[in-house]
C-alpha cells in the first residue's frame, strides 16, 4: 500500500470518527434530555392535577359565576406555582388560567402549561430547547346534601361552636350549584331550609340565620332527624337527582326517643278525630340506668307536646296510659294521613340487632330507637347515599342506655365505616362508605367538619 493512500485512509477513519462522536454525544444527550424530559412531565401533570383539584373546590366561593370562576382561577394558580417551583430542574414554566365551565350543575375544570429547559449535548443536533406540556381536566360533580344538626339539651354547652362550625362548614360548598337542606332535631325535627327539587342552589343566608336561632334543648329523637334528612333528597325527581347524594349528621349521644303511632289504653285515645287514625308522636325516655317513657310529642317540633289531651302520658303514668302492646310493628310515624299506609316500613318489635318487643319499656324504646336510625342509614346507602357523621364530646364513648352501648356504635353503623359493629359491616357490603369524624371536645369541631367536607368534594371529583 503506498504512503498516498494510507494517508487518504486515516483522513477518511478521521471524519468518520469525528461524525460518530457527533451521533454518541447526541446520543448521550438524548438520553440525558429524555429523562430530564420524564421528569418535567411527571411534575408538571402533579402540578396540573393539583391545580385543577384546587380550581373546583375554590368554585364553591362567589356569589355569581363570574366571581366563582376567579375564585378558582386564583386557586389553580396557587396551588399549581406551589407544586412547581420556579426553575425545577432548570425550566420556565408557564401556566395559564384553566377554562372554568359551568353546565347543568357540573363544572368542568381544564388547565394546561408548558415548561421550557436548555438543553447542552443535544445542540451538536442543533437542538437548543427542550418543550414539555401537560394538560388535565376536573369535573366537580353536582351535590344534593341534607345537613341534620342534633339540638337536644346536651349541645347547649358548646352551642357557640356548633353554631359557628356548622356555617363554617356550609361555605365549602356552592350555594349556586349545590342542593341543600338544614334539619335539625331534638323530640321532633325541624326542616329549616327544604331542599331545592328543581332548581339548584341554596340559601345559605337563611341556612345561616336559623342556625343562629337554634334553641338547644331535649333529648335527641335521631331517626326522626335522619328521616327528614333522607325524605329531603327523595323529594327530588329520579331524573332531577344530583349525581352524589349526602347525608351529614351531626349528634353528640344515642338517640334514646322515636316516633310512630302507638297504642292507648283505651284504644280510642289519641286519635284523629275525622280520620280516627291513631295520632303519631315521639316517645322519650332518659339516658340512665332505667327510667319511665314520656310523650306524645310533635314529631315535626323541637320540643312541643301533642296539643290532644289524651296524648300526654307523665313519666309516672305512662304504664298505665299506654297499652301493654303500645309499640307498632312498623315504624309509622309518617304514614299517610288519608289512607294511614306507611311511606317507609322499618321494624319496630321483634326487628334490628337490639332485641324488642312490643311493650312499652326503658328498654324497648331505647332499643329501637338506635335499630331504627340505623336502619333508615342502611336503606338511604341502598339508593347509592353516602352517610358522614359527627359526633361531639364524650359522652359517645360512654356506654349508657339498658345495655350500656356506647354511642358512636350507632354512628360508625350509620357512616357504614370499616371499623363499625361486625353486624353492621356485613349488611353495608357493596354500599357507599362514609366517614366518622368524632370531636372529642369543641375545638375539634373545625378540624372534624372540614375533613368530612374535604371527604365530600373528594368525591365529586
Amino acid at each position: 500500500m503506498g504512503p498516498q493512500k494510507l494517508k487518504k485512509q486515516k483522513g477518511q477513519v478521521f471524519i468518520m470518527a469525528a461524525l460518530s462522536l457527533v451521533v454518541l454525544i447526541g446520543s448521550v444527550g438524548l438520553a440525558i434530555n429524555s429523562g430530564l424530559g420524564y421528569m418535567i412531565k411527571a411534575k408538571l401533570n402533579a402540578a396540573i392535577d393539583s391545580a385543577g383539584i384546587a380550581a373546583a373546590r375554590a368554585v364553591t366561593h362567589g356569589a355569581d359565576q363570574a366571581a366563582q370562576t376567579a375564585n378558582a382561577q386564583q386557586a389553580a394558580r396557587e396551588f399549581f406555582a406551589a407544586n412547581y417551583p420556579a426553575g425545577y430542574l432548570g425550566s420556565t414554566p408557564n401556566f395559564n388560567d384553566p377554562t372554568i365551565t359551568f353546565y347543568q350543575g357540573k363544572v368542568t375544570v381544564d388547565a394546561a402549561a408548558t415548561a421550557v429547559v436548555p438543553v447542552s449535548f443535544m445542540r451538536v443536533l442543533n437542538f437548543n430547547l427542550l418543550n414539555v406540556s401537560a394538560s388535565g381536566q376536573t369535573i366537580r360533580r353536582d351535590l344534593d346534601m341534607a345537613f341534620v344538626v342534633d339540638t337536644s339539651g346536651s349541645m347547649n354547652p358548646s352551642q357557640v361552636q356548633v353554631r359557628d362550625n356548622s356555617k363554617l362548614f356550609l361555605t365549602k360548598f356552592n350555594q349556586t350549584l349545590d342542593r341543600m337542606a338544614l334539619i335539625h332535631f331534638s323530640y321532633g325535627a325541624v326542616v329549616d331550609d327544604a331542599i331545592r327539587p328543581v332548581l339548584r342552589g341554596f340559601d345559605r343566608t337563611s341556612m345561616d340565620t336559623h342556625i343562629d336561632n337554634f334553641n338547644f334543648a331535649g333529648l335527641p329523637n335521631s331517626a326522626e332527624g335522619f328521616w327528614n334528612a333522607h325524605d329531603q333528597l327523595n323529594r327530588i325527581a329520579l331524573a332531577s337527582r344530583s349525581s352524589l347524594r349526602v347525608i351529614v349528621f351531626f349528634s353528640d349521644g344515642a338517640p334514646n326517643i322515636f316516633a310512630s303511632q302507638f297504642k292507648f289504653n283505651p284504644d280510642t285515645s289519641c286519635r284523629n278525630a275525622v280520620t280516627t287514625f291513631r295520632l303519631p308522636g315521639s316517645l322519650i325516655l332518659g339516658d340512665g340506668a332505667s327510667g319511665s317513657v314520656d310523650g306524645l310529642w310533635q314529631i315535626n317540633q323541637q320540643d312541643t307536646r301533642l296539643s290532644d289531651s289524651t296524648c300526654r302520658i307523665s313519666s309516672d303514668a305512662g304504664s298505665s296510659v299506654l297499652a301493654s302492646d303500645a309499640l307498632p310493628p312498623y315504624y309509622n310515624a309518617h304514614a299517610d294521613p288519608v289512607t294511614n299506609v306507611n311511606l317507609d316500613e322499618f321494624l319496630v318489635a321483634d326487628g334490628g340487632p337490639r332485641p324488642a318487643t312490643s311493650a312499652p319499656s326503658y328498654a324497648n324504646v331505647n332499643r329501637v330507637s338506635r335499630n331504627l336510625v340505623e336502619a333508615m342509614a342502611a336503606k338511604a346507602r341502598s339508593e347509592g347515599i353516602y352517610v358522614f357523621t359527627l359526633g361531639l364530646g364524650g359522652q359517645l364513648t360512654a356506654g349508657t342506655g339498658p345495655d350500656g352501648e356506647r354511642g358512636d356504635v350507632v354512628l360508625k353503623c350509620m357512616a357504614n365505616t370499616a371499623d363499625a359493629q361486625p353486624s353492621c359491616v356485613a349488611s353495608g357490603a357493596g354500599q357507599p362508605v362514609g366517614i366518622y369524624c368524632h370531636a372529642v371536645d369543641e375545638n375539634g369541631l373545625k378540624p372534624c367538619f372540614e375533613k368530612l367536607a374535604s371527604a365530600i368534594l373528594r368525591i365529586t371529583k
